[in-house]
């Protein structure tokens, strides 16, 4: 009798009930239907955390909750519930997330050096270690407040020409001229300089400066980048130049005689020496225009502490270096704190990690 009366009130009290559970089941996933309608996207990520949460709840119903799911598909559910049994953690979806050390390497190199742009940053931090894409760079920045230089455009040359660079970069050698000025006590006097590039791997060697280069100056430094070649491991069989009147017979003979073949490109077509031309305009904007020199002896090792930087310690994103130093054995260190070293009264400026 007892039985029959607590079975008749637990009846009572279901019927009662059930009506208003049923209608908050209903209000809550109206609610989330109107919702989902103002989402943008129609795939909701979820966190490890909120998938684990669901399945607790759901092991409640008997994991039963196929005609309760609104922000993923029963099969999903099931999966995580698969996934668990099997003693699988879930994992984080998206790409990791940036640690604080990259963010404040990143801002202290746009700061300390106005003229990097996002590429520049992201090679100096992947020497370090610290992995980011010129994109994520510039994100950071811009919600620093920071907008460095613009990275410079790349200028082409000519399809055919750019062909036969391609297929001949690792045994091509391009060299060119470039001046400086000079302010001594007989007044200003320009300097000249004789640059040697190896296309294939960007090294650079760059001659003494000198007031006027005369024919045996000339052949002299193609007999110094010669020697420097076989230092490096080069083997050039082209050379580049172009039709200044300071490239003498001997000039050309000395490369002949090493078995290579020297190239003059057309008049008034710098493009077709465009590595060089490069590598010049860097070397101006980055150093000299930053300097007023009142001897050669000064700017002789401007120069010589410069194009060290250039070739041991600088990345460089020209096409196959990747955003890499042009030294072979540089490896990125992980470990360690992050140091800058400083050249040319901070002109320079590198990043390492000191040893712990």
């Amino acid at each position: 009798m007892a039985s029959s009366f607590v079975f008749l009130l637990w009846t009572m009290v279901a019927h009662f009930f059930s009506p208003r559970h049923n209608a908050e089941i209903r209000f809550l996933k109206a609610q989330i239907r109107i919702l989902q309608a103002r989402v943008t996207t129609k795939r909701i990520s979820l966190s490890p955390e909120e998938k684990s949460e669901l399945l607790r709840i759901g092991a409640e119903c008997d994991h039963n909750v196929a005609d309760l799911m609104e922000i993923v598909k029963p099969t999903t559910y099931r999966r995580w519930v698969s996934q668990t049994n099997k003693g699988e953690p879930f994992k984080q979806l998206g790409r990791p997330r940036l640690t604080q050390e990259l963010r404040d390497a990143a801002i202290l190199m746009a700061k300390e050096n106005i003229l990097w742009g996002y590429r520049r940053i992201a090679g100096e931090l992947k020497k370090l270690g610290l992995y980011a894409g010129a994109t994520t760079v510039k994100r950071i920045l811009r919600e620093a407040d920071i907008h460095p230089t613009p990275e410079k455009e790349k200028k082409k040359p000519p399809l055919p020409w750019l062909t036969f660079i391609k297929a001949h970069l690792e045994s091509v050698v391009a060299c060119d001229f470039f001046t400086k000025d000079i302010f001594t006590p007989m007044g200003k006097l320009t300097a000249y300089a004789l640059v040697f590039i190896h296309l294939g791997s960007r090294r650079v060697f760059c001659s003494a400066p000198i007031y006027s280069p005369d024919s045996a100056w000339v052949t002299q430094q193609a007999r110094n980048a010669l020697m420097w070649c076989d230092e490096q491991g080069l083997k050039p069989r082209f050379l580049i130049r172009d039709a200044d009147t300071k490239f003498s017979g001997p000039f050309n003979e000395v490369w002949k005689s090493e078995g290579g073949r020297v190239i003059q490109i057309p008049h008034g077509a710098p493009q077709a020496n465009a590595f060089c031309e490069s590598f010049i305009g860097t070397l101006k904007r980055e150093c000299l225009d930053f300097f007023v020199c009142f001897s050669r002896s000064q700017l002789t090792y401007i120069l010589t502490t410069w194009v060290r930087h250039y070739n041991t310690e600088r990345p460089h994103s020209g096409e196959g270096i990747g955003n890499n130093v042009l030294q072979v054995d540089c490896r990125p260190k992980e470990t360690g704190t992050i140091q800058s070293k400083e050249a040319l009264g901070g002109i320079i400026r590198s990043y390492h990690r000191e040893a712990a």
